[in-house]
């Protein structure tokens, strides 16, 4: 079953489903700054566009383009500014 999701004021969509066991969701970000909590730990797959990250703890902002991914501990949060509208995929890992 897919599920539909919607953040800060609908600026994040994204559809969440399964495959082969594993919890994905794929969405698009608008431009904005956005603070995500994380329950699980995540995968981040920018599809296209960019977005720059500050992970929890960490003191500098690292860019990731299309084709990059970086990793989110569970239990944590991030911080993203986007410039431009930006597709991504989200794995969560279990």
């Amino acid at each position: 079953m897919i599920k539909e999701n919607r953040y800060f004021d609908e600026q994040v969509k994204s559809l969440g489903f399964e495959q082969d066991g594993q919890s994905l969701s794929v969405g698009v970000m608008e431009k904005g700054e956005f603070t995500f909590v994380t329950g699980a730990s995540e995968k981040m797959t920018v599809v296209s566009g960019q977005l720059t990250v500050k992970l929890s703890g960490a003191e500098n902002w690292q860019i990731f383009s299309q084709g990059q991914a970086f990793n989110v501990p569970g239990e944590s949060s991030f911080d993203v500014k986007v410039d431009q509208p930006t597709a991504y995929l989200c794995e969560y890992i279990k």
